[in-house]
C-alpha cells in the first residue's frame, strides 16, 4: 500500500486531495489510482464522483489493472453487475482470482454479451460447475448448448483423447497464452471450424495419420503364424478401417467446439489433433498449435514442409527463433511453393551446398529462388582461391 493510499484510508489529507482523488487526479500510478477510487466509492462524500471517474476510466489501464495480480476489492468491483464493463470481462472471466462461485453465478443469469464472452473461456471450459450452471441459462442457442454438452463430456471417450494426460507445463502455458489473447479469441469466437488444404490433403500435413495406419497394420503381421494369409489380410484391412474411424471421430470431435475450446486443445492435444489443428482456417487456433510446449521438432519440421497449410503457419514459424535454430526447417521452408517469397527468398543464403544444388532444379518454388540459388551454388562451390574478386 502507497503512502499516498494509507493517508487516504486513515483519512489524513485535506478535503482538496480527497476531491482530486475522487477525480482521479492525483499524481500515482494508473493501478493504484484505480484502487483508490475503488475505496473511495465507500465514501459517504466522495463516493458518487468517484464512482463516475470509475466509469468512465481508461479502458487501457483498467484492463492492465484486473488482467493479473490485484487487489481482490478491484477485481470485486469490476465484477459487480452495476460495474461491468464489457472490454473488462473476458480478463475478469481468465483471472483466477476471481472465485469459481462467482462464475456460476453469472453463468446461470448471464446476458447474451456475457454468454458469448464466457463461452469463449478456457477457465469456463474447463470448470464442470460453471459448464452446468451455464446449461440453466435460458439464452443459450442450440449451437451452444451442443457444444457445452460436448465439452462436459471430453476426455471420457478413451482412445480419442489419448495423449491428453495432465500437464502443468502445457496448462500453465495455455492459461497465459489465452489470457494474453482474449481479444483475439473472443473476435474469432463465432468461426466454425474448417479444415483448410483442399486437395493437398494426403500430403505432408497427414504424415501422423499414415504412421497411425501403418502401425496399425503392421501389428496384424506380430500375429501367431497359425493365421492363414486370408486372416492376416481381414486383420490389416480392420486395422486400417480402425484408424480412419478414429480420424473421422477426432475431426468430428473438434468440429464441434467453439474456438476457445481448439485453441486449449492445441496446447493440451497430442500428435493427432494438432496436426488438425494446424490446418484450422482460424489464425488465432493456428498460432496456439505453434505456441503448445508440446509441439516436437520433428511436428515443426512437417508444418514447414506442407502444401496444405495456410500461409499464416509459415510465417509464424520463420517468426519464432526457436524453431529457425533448426537447418531442417529452414531447408523445408525455402522448398515450400506455398512460403512468402519475402521468407523464403532471405533464407537461400543459409542452405548448404548440397540443398543448393537441389533447389536450383525445383520447379515448384519460384524463379526468383532458383535464380538465387544458382548464383549461391557457384559461389560456394568454386574453391576459395578460384572465385572471382
Amino acid at each position: 500500500m502507497s503512502q499516498m493510499f494509507d493517508l487516504i484510508k486513515q483519512n489524513a489529507v485535506p478535503a482538496a486531495v480527497m476531491r482530486s482523488a475522487a477525480k482521479g487526479a492525483l499524481s500515482v500510478p494508473a493501478d493504484e489510482m484505480i484502487e483508490i477510487l475503488v475505496y473511495l466509492t465507500r465514501n459517504p462524500i466522495f463516493g458518487q464522483e468517484a464512482k463516475m471517474t470509475l466509469a468512465a476510466w481508461d479502458e487501457a489501464s483498467a484492463l492492465a489493472a484486473v488482467s493479473g495480480p490485484a487487489p481482490q476489492e478491484v477485481l470485486d468491483y469490476f465484477w459487480a453487475e452495476q460495474n461491468r464493463r464489457p472490454r473488462l470481462m473476458p480478463a475478469l472471466i481468465e483471472n483466477p482470482q476471481v472465485p469459481e462461485q462467482e462464475l456460476v453465478h453469472a453463468a446461470a443469469k448471464a446476458s447474451r454479451e456475457l454468454l458469448t464472452m464466457m463461452m469463449a473461456s478456457a477457465r469456463v471450459h474447463a470448470s464442470g460447475a460453471v459448464l452446468r450452471a451455464l446449461l440453466e441459462n435460458a439464452r443459450l442457442l442450440p449451437l451452444e448448448i451442443e457444444r457445452i454438452r460436448a465439452a462436459m463430456g471430453e476426455g471420457t471417450h478413451g482412445e480419442e483423447h489419448e495423449g491428453h494426460e495432465h500437464d502443468p507445463e502445457s496448462e500453465a502455458a495455455h492459461q497465459s497464452w489465452h489470457q494474453e489473447h482474449a481479444h483475439e479469441i473472443a473476435a474469432e469466437e463465432g468461426k466454425a471450424f474448417e479444415l483448410v488444404g483442399g486437395e493437398e490433403e494426403q500430403e505432408a500435413g497427414q504424415e501422423p495419420v499414415q504412421e497411425l495406419v501403418h502401425d496399425a497394420a503392421h501389428e496384424a503381421d506380430r500375429e501367431p503364424g497359425s493365421m492363414t494369409v486370408e486372416e492376416v489380410k481381414r486383420r490389416k484391412a480392420a486395422a486400417r478401417m480402425s484408424v480412419a474411424d478414429r480420424k473421422v471421430s477426432t475431426l468430428q470431435r473438434i468440429a464441434k467446439l467453439n474456438v476457445a475450446a481448439r485453441v486449449k486443445l492445441a496446447f493440451l492435444g497430442n500428435k493427432e489433433e494438432r496436426s488438425i489443428l494446424i490446418r484450422d482456417g482460424s489464425k488465432i487456433v493456428q498460432n496456439a498449435v505453434l505456441s503448445s510446449p508440446k509441439l516436437s521438432d520433428p511436428e515443426v519440421e512437417t508444418f514447414a514442409a506442407a502444401k496444405n497449410v495456410q500461409e499464416n503457419v509459415l510465417r509464424e514459424i520463420a517468426h519464432k527463433r526457436r524453431f529457425m535454430k533448426s537447418y531442417a526447417v529452414i531447408r523445408h521452408l525455402v522448398n515450400n511453393p506455398r512460403c512468402p517469397l519475402d521468407i523464403s527468398l532471405p533464407l537461400v543464403k543459409n542452405l548448404l551446398v548440397t540443398d543448393l544444388k537441389g533447389l536450383q532444379t525445383n520447379k515448384n518454388v519460384p524463379d526468383t529462388i532458383r535464380k538465387v540459388a544458382t548464383k549461391l551454388y557457384k559461389e560456394k562451390s568454386t574453391p576459395p582461391g578460384q572465385r572471382p574478386q
